[in-house]
């Protein structure tokens, strides 16, 4: 086995970090279904083998605790009656031996079940399409006509530096690659686009806005799936914290230990933040323009749903998400997820898709998921239902309401002009003071 767990793993409560093991139990068949949909070999096997085992040293600890408290009861009894007690009190010695062991024994098992439930993704929706990878994704439906331009259309790293507003190699200097540097209308239009999202998020879609720390505790990353599995993915401080690669991970972490009134449900969070991620699984991807940063602003969405009402949630974020490129006349397509290019927490992802003319094809610009109650088990966030039975596990949604840079990037390509210049897209013309053309600096 592995070893030792993180502390931010073992200051948790170890029942909070697990897939459902009554299920795998019970429906053992059904969770290797779950796993061999994604492409995993079966582990119920070896989950219920640890876990007899475990319960056994739980077991033998609560009867040896009783046995020698009955035992110490003896010998209080005995030497009120003046007799010897020194076999008893030789047996007491030897429980308390055993004791240990079959403490230490818990612990052991605790570690090693943790480790490998930590490990296993969510399971898969139904409707979910068995796949490989990214080929095997199934389109559902398509918005809006490309661009037709009757020049050669320009990538947005040429059109941004031939507005000299697009500085990459000054960003590099600094920080090195994966970086950008933008100026004037540029760096105008980056803020409109993220506060055109998040008013329209907020104002016609209900989510609440947020403002939330950037950095986080490892404990919260371990909610919502990021850890431990994709820890080389993220940037860690000398003290401890991470950066955020995502405002998934506080806006989630919002109801972390709660027990909410079911008529509380949902509740909707929205934040823009810098998001960071060290792209160690992206090497020689996208090394050009601004597709995949070390650096980027997002507008997040997170849901928290009832059970019953998540499927309907999650269609509703990946509208909400639509209704940005609507607005700014942008052509995309969503896109369902199969097994194979599923993330780690979600059961069932919908990506939103844009079209960039220079590519001459649709790239990813939002990810909407429904986590199901995969993140509430690992939180321990639960609702209290209104009929008085047993509390139940939340279901948590997440989506990008958008990607600014990535908005940015479609923006440019797809409403560059023969000159270079780009045209600003109606809606965000008020949160420019009505600029309508953005032309070269100096």
């Amino acid at each position: 086995m592995p070893g030792s767990l993180p502390a931010f793993i073992t200051e948790a409560k170890r029942k909070d970090l697990m897939h459902d093991i009554k299920f795998i139990r019970d429906q053992p068949a059904l969770f290797d279904a779950g796993l061999a949909r994604r492409g995993l070999a079966p582990l119920s096997a070896q989950v219920i083998a640890l876990d007899q085992r475990r319960r056994a040293a739980q077991t033998g600890f609560q009867e040896g605790q009783a046995r020698r408290n009955a035992l110490s009861k003896q010998i209080g009894r005995q030497k009120q009656d003046g007799g010897g007690s020194e076999t008893l009190i030789k047996e007491v010695g030897h429980l308390r031996v055993d004791l240990e062991q079959f403490e230490l024994e818990d612990k052991s098992l605790s570690e090693q079940i943790d480790q490998l439930l930590l490990a296993i993704p969510n399971l898969p929706a139904e409707d979910v399409p068995i796949g490989a990878d990214e080929r095997d994704n199934v389109e559902l439906r398509r918005w809006g006509t490309p661009p037709q331009f009757a020049f050669p259309a320009l990538s947005h790293e040429a059109l941004g530096e031939g507005l000299g507003l697009m500085d990459f190699a000054v960003a590099a200097k600094m920080s090195g690659s994966r970086f950008v540097v933008l100026k004037g209308a540029l760096a105008r239009l980056e803020r409109a686009l993220a506060a055109f999202m998040l008013d329209l998020q907020t104002t016609r879609h209900g989510y609440l806005e947020v403002s939330p720390p950037l950095l986080v505790k490892g404990q919260a990353l371990l909610g919502t799936g990021q850890l431990p599995k994709f820890a080389e993915d993220l940037f860690q401080t000398s003290s401890g914290h991470f950066l955020i690669p995502t405002a998934e991970v506080p806006l989630t972490n919002l109801v972390a230990g709660d027990l909410l009134d079911e008529s509380a449900l949902p509740l909707r969070f929205t934040a823009l933040t810098p998001c960071f991620r060290s792209e160690a699984g992206a090497a020689g991807k996208d090394t050009r323009g601004m597709i995949r940063q070390h650096q980027f602003q997002k507008v997040e969405m997170v849901s928290v749903a009832h059970p019953d009402q998540s499927a309907l949630e999650h269609e509703r974020m990946t509208g909400c998400a639509e209704e940005v490129l609507q607005r700014l006349g942008l052509a995309y397509r969503v896109i369902l997820l199969c097994t194979g290019d599923l993330g780690f927490s979600a059961r069932r992802t919908l990506d939103i898709e844009v079209w960039l003319p220079e590519q001459r094809g649709y790239r990813e610009i939002s990810s909407c998921s429904n986590c199901g109650d995969f993140q509430a088990r690992r939180m321990n966030s639960r609702f209290r239902p209104k009929d008085g039975k047993a509390n139940r596990f939340v279901h948590t949604l997440n989506g990008s309401g958008l990607a600014v840079g990535r908005t940015l990037v479609a923006i440019l390509e797809n409403y560059q002009q023969p000159d270079g210049s780009i045209t600003v897209p109606e809606a965000l013309r008020p949160y420019l003071g009505g600029l309508a053309r953005i032309v070269g600096h100096g």
